[in-house]
This record gives C-alpha cells, structure tokens and sequence, in this order.
C-alpha cells in the first residue's frame, strides 16, 4: 500500500510490527458540500483501471479544490486541449468518480463535480500483482499531488506580505508525532480522528461563497515506518 515516507527514528523495529499491506485503505475525502454517507467504498477492478491514468487522477483531484468545472476550464488549469479533458470526464464519470451538476451548465458547456461519498483505494486483498500495483500507482499519484500543495504552500508563505501572515497566524501546521504502538492501538487513533471529522469537519462542509471561507486541506496520516520485512522506511 502507498504510504508518504519520512525519515526513520533509527530504532530497530519490532518483530511482530504490521506491515503496511495491513493498513487500513487511503481514503479520498468527499467533496465540499457533500453529505456523510458512512465509510467510502473501495474502488473495484475496472474502476481503478479506469483511474489509472495520470491527467484523470489530476482532474479528480482538482474538483474538490478548485470545482465544480466545465472542461474546458479544467484544460486551461492541466494544460490540455477541452477535449481532452471532456474524454476523460465522461471515463470517469461511467465509473461513478465524477457527475454532471444538476442544473447547471449547457448541452455545449457542462459542469462537472467529484461524486459525494468519496472511495478508498488499497492494494491488499488484490487478486494478481498487477493489480496490487495500478492501485499503489493510483495512490502513489494522488500522495505526490498532495505534497505539491503542501510545497506550494509553503512557498507561498515566503511572498505574503506580514498583514497577510498575521490574519492566517496559527491556521496552518504540520505536525508529525512518532510513537510505538499495536495494530489495535493504532485502529483506535483512526476511530478516534473519525469522530473527531465528523464533530468539527463535517459541519465545515457547504461553505463555499461565506464572508472569508477559503478552501482547506485537511491532512491525517496513521502508517507504521516499517517495511514488510521490519526495516525502516
């Protein structure tokens, strides 16, 4: 399973520690706005062959940032002709990844927008290796998308002028915590951060347009800093 890596403590670890086929499959948020409907459901075989491709993995991450967008304007944003962007549109949309917005847009100008619910994607229980890594390349993709944002950011934040750091002091962190615990302790972190998601994010959602709401990303990460054989990441 994909995993972001950072740098090992340089502690030996221990022999009975999961690997990281055990984890719990990566979630992709829903899109602003949209309700809860429980845990996301795993994408199945064809879906994720579908996804498998760079430039829809790119559109599908833009949507809940930037979206809804015609394709058009999505061509403008990725560098590709409308339609380009309209093909892989309707590829994702027969696999249910994205949807037309209902009432908008015009038989020649459509709006597109990611499907409510969100998926998950894991390369365990996969039945044929090749299958284990289209899903690790999908979620490999879409972690090396996310980090890009997380180095914009962080870019960003060298230009800004000091009113405008002042205005966003202490609304952004990154925070990494590295501790030792068991498969079961670890699942009780992630229950406890769903419950956590559904009390104060959750509520967030349907924002778009109020008085200084901004887009956000939020990031959780619970994965052990071991390889398969115990080695360190």
């Amino acid at each position: 399973m994909a995993t972001a890596r950072k740098g090992s403590s340089g502690r030996q670890a221990e022999p009975d520690a999961p690997s990281p086929a055990s984890l719990t499959p990566r979630a992709v948020p829903d899109p602003p706005g949209s309700p809860a409907v429980g845990p996301p459901a795993e994408l199945g075989p064809a879906a994720l062959r579908a996804l498998a491709h760079p430039l829809r993995i790119r559109i599908l991450d833009l949507l809940p940032i930037r979206g809804p967008l015609t394709a058009s304007k999505l061509g403008e944003i990725v560098g590709e002709s409308s339609g380009s962007t309209s093909y892989h549109l309707r590829q994702l949309a027969k696999h249910g990844l994205v949807r037309e917005v209902e009432g908008k847009g015009t038989a020649r100008e459509r709006w597109w927008e990611r499907t409510p619910g969100g998926f998950s994607i894991s390369s365990a229980g996969k039945d044929s290796p090749a299958g284990r890594q289209t899903a690790e390349a999908v979620n490999m993709e879409f972690l090396r998308l996310r980090n890009e944002r997380v180095m914009a950011f962080v870019r960003t934040g060298q230009e800004v002028d000091e009113a405008t750091l002042e205005t966003w002091q202490g609304a952004a962190t990154f925070i990494t915590a590295n501790k030792w615990a068991t498969p079961a302790q670890a699942k009780a972190v992630i229950e406890a951060w769903e419950r956590f998601a559904a009390e104060h994010l959750d509520p967030l959602s349907g924002q778009e347009g109020e008085p200084g709401a901004v887009p956000f990303e939020v990031h959780f990460d619970v994965f052990p800093t071991i390889d398969p054989e115990g080695n360190p990441l």
